[in-house]
């Protein structure tokens, strides 16, 4: 995989060491933050991390709070977001997934999962092939992988990398239905372990956020027991 930029906000001096060699060994260019404040100033727009590829950010930070900054990083943009967190509980996983992180992954981590899954964080928000960037267009919802452009009935959508993924799927196949398990893998590119918490965050963050644009329209169905598809519209 081609080199990337990485900001890594983590204030443990040993884990923020840990990091770095490992993405360092990978080819990445590391920026680090050892607090909130530092990352905040790192992303600013004249910051040295405001064009980086991926953010792997703690949670309990001095200063300013790992949740404060990942509502800052979604309302400034879409790059893509691993939250890594001692914080194991389902509802805090839920909630940041919510705030637009694109994966959660607690401590004490396997370093090779988390690296794995890094990659493939960084894998999904690369630059499409030719072939999947032709623009997809369902009666009044359209996208145009080309510039991440989303637009439901005239009103413009914009979305996280991880939506942007999970959208491309059902524009490509509209009434198909997929499974959480199959929508897991296309869309994160690694094996369905039984825990579809991430897959049920996404779909509901992209409906409210299609629903925002446009009231009167819902494109997605939930077909129970089956998973989700695209309606007729």
């Amino acid at each position: 995989m081609t080199a990337s930029r990485v900001l890594v906000v983590e204030d443990s001096p040993d884990v923020r060491a840990l990091l770095v060699e490992a993405l360092r060994d990978e080819g990445h260019e590391v920026i680090t933050a050892a607090d909130g404040l530092a990352a905040r100033a790192a992303l600013a727009p004249d910051g040295e991390a405001s064009d980086v590829d991926l953010v792997l950010l703690d949670l309990m930070l001095p200063h300013v709070d790992g949740s404060v900054l990942l509502a800052e990083i979604r309302r400034a943009g879409e790059v893509p977001v691993l939250v890594l967190s001692a914080k194991d509980a389902v509802y805090t996983k839920v909630d940041m997934l919510r705030l637009g992180a694109d994966d959660y992954v607690t401590k004490p981590f396997d370093l090779a999962e988390l690296t794995a899954r890094i990659e493939a964080l960084l894998r999904r928000s690369a630059p499409r092939a030719a072939a999947e960037t032709a623009p997809l267009v369902h009666g009044p919802l359209s996208l145009d992988p080309a510039t991440a452009r989303v637009q439901l009935d005239g009103a413009e959508v914009a979305l996280t990398a991880t939506e942007l993924r999970l959208l491309h799927l059902l524009l490509a196949s509209p009434g198909q239905v997929f499974s959480r398990p199959r929508i897991y893998e296309a869309v994160w590119e690694e094996p369905f372990v039984g825990d579809d918490a991430a897959v049920k965050t996404h779909i509901s963050n992209l409906r409210g956020k299609l629903r925002e644009a446009v009231p009167a329209l819902d494109p997605i169905e939930t077909v129970w027991g089956l998973g989700y598809r695209l309606r007729a519209l």
